[in-house]
């Protein structure tokens, strides 16, 4: 068998991505697009590049790629974070993943595909990317932020929930119609990780003997055995040799070995994870794109738009204010391998073929925008802040100006009131004046004409009888008096 073209292809291809790659890094891009791209390059349908590999000669190694992927992401679910915590995880994550699921779900049922390609699109647009979002956490020096460890928490409950749902999904994509069945091979996978799961929280100490070497090699040999093994297993029991590889690498995390596990496991990964997004690559039509064209700019908005409704609602649910709900919305809200997982399983099972250009094109897109979403969060939390202040500020300030314009109108109308009862006042006093006066003029009359009469002649002699108010001696007839005009 003489394989030195193909060889050669495919080592050009991966220069050709190095290459790429360290451009990508100086504008934030991840690898996953990149690798994608470069398969694209190589693709059978585009022919004018010159570089053609036929997909199934790099598809064993693609399968390598993906289930130490799976390894790796059940490697590092944290445990003790989940346990010590799962009730207020459940919640933050759960409400993410409930809202991008459900809404996901609609949007995918609404394309008319059918509705098994419905959940997949449902789940391609749910969760996030956890080796990018780990990777934006780690480059954007974001660890020692406060929302950082509920940013972890949602993604840990993300892995819990691919868990579940591609156990799921393995028994929808069988095509089985039958309800025995199905509900047999749903226990069957269950009951797997329940299984696994179990092992993995109480069985770490016996497991930690299996890995008793201080010999890297033969360490490592038995780790990879392990993460393929434990794939095929999953594959034969109808979960999936995603699950197999998922929970073999919780089980092997439960150890004291996982940190020594990791530090060897993640450079293979990276390796093989990069022929999985090339193969990938390999299988997307450029002249594809523009029949789901308008399906992926909808699903991007819809992801944006629900990421930050998410985002900000489980960052209110954990005590953060709007610029770290921010945060959270823009690390999370890239998506990556799980969607071509997805789209992998879907092209296997004989779905809508379109979904592979879907899942294809989003990725790209999502990869890409994330990042750069990611970078900017700060810029994009004062272009919503600071006009959202305003309008409170508008709001307070056109509040207080209503209350003080009441204010002014109750002043005022104290202020008339007060003039009413003053010069109510003023009236009652003069009258009052006028009353006693009128009174002493009515008494003095009466006196004057006592005085005058024939009873009292005699006493004309003596001295005059004196009074406070002055008699004339012919009583003029008495002037109108002039009342004040407020009277």
């Amino acid at each position: 068998m003489h394989l030195g073209g193909e060889l050669l292809t495919i080592g050009i291809l991966f220069l050709i991505a190095y290459v790429l790659g360290r451009l990508g890094k100086t504008i934030g891009l991840p690898a996953i697009p990149i690798y994608m791209v470069v398969g694209l390059i190589a693709s059978p349908h585009t022919p004018w590049i010159g570089l053609n590999v036929e997909s199934h000669t790099i598809e064993l190694i693609a399968t390598f790629g993906l289930i130490l992927l799976l390894f790796n992401l059940g490697l590092e679910f944290d445990q003790e974070e989940f346990y010590g915590n799962a009730g207020k995880l459940l919640v933050s994550g759960g409400t993410y993943v409930a809202i991008n699921m459900g809404v996901g779900f609609a949007f995918g049922f609404s394309l008319g595909w059918g509705t098994r390609e419905a959940l997949i699109i449902a789940g391609m647009t749910a969760t996030s990317s956890s080796a990018i979002v780990t990777k934006l956490l780690i480059e954007l020096r974001r660890l020692a932020n406060d929302e950082t460890p509920m940013i972890l928490g949602v993604t840990v409950i993300e892995d819990v929930f691919i868990a579940i749902y591609l156990a799921i999904v393995s028994v929808v994509l069988s095509g089985d119609t039958n309800a025995w069945a199905v509900v047999g091979k749903l226990a069957l996978a269950f009951g797997f990780l329940i299984v696994m799961f179990t092992l993995a929280r109480f069985a770490g100490k016996w497991v930690s003997k299996l890995f008793a070497t201080r010999d890297d090699e033969l360490f490592t040999v038995l780790f990879f055995g392990l993460a393929v093994m434990f794939g095929g297993i999953g594959d034969l029991l109808g979960v999936t040799d995603a699950i197999g590889a998922f929970v073999i690498g919780l089980l092997c995390g439960a150890t004291r070995y996982r940190d020594r596990i990791e530090q060897l496991a993640l450079p293979m990964r990276d390796v093989f994870a990069a022929f999985f997004f090339v193969n990938f690559g390999l299988g997307l039509d450029l002249s594809t794109f523009g029949e789901v064209l308008w399906p992926v700019l909808g699903a991007i908005g819809m992801t944006v738009a629900l990421n930050a409704i998410a985002g900000q609602l489980v960052a209110r649910m954990n005590g953060f204010n709007v610029q770290q709900g921010i945060n959270t919305a823009v690390i999370l809200v890239n998506r990556g391998e799980f969607a071509l997982i997805l789209a992998t399983l879907s092209a296997a099972a004989g779905l809508e073929a379109r979904i592979t250009a879907f899942a294809g094109l989003y990725v790209l897109v999502m990869a890409i925008l994330g990042p750069l979403l990611a970078v900017n969060s700060d810029r994009i939390g004062r272009l919503v802040i600071r006009p959202a202040r305003l309008v409170r500020l508008r709001s307070r300030l056109g509040g207080r100006r209503a209350v003080a314009a009441a204010a002014a109108a109750e002043a005022t109308e104290a202020a008339e009131a007060d003039a009413a009862d003053a010069a109510a006042l003023r009236r009652a006093e003069r009258d009052r004046q006028f009353a006693e006066e009128f009174a002493l003029v009515e008494a003095a009359g009466r006196e004057e004409r006592d005085n005058g009469s024939p009873e009292a002649s005699d006493a004309s002699t003596s001295e005059p009888v004196t009074s406070p108010v002055e008699i004339p001696a012919e009583r003029p007839e008495r002037p109108v008096r002039q009342r004040d005009p407020e009277y």
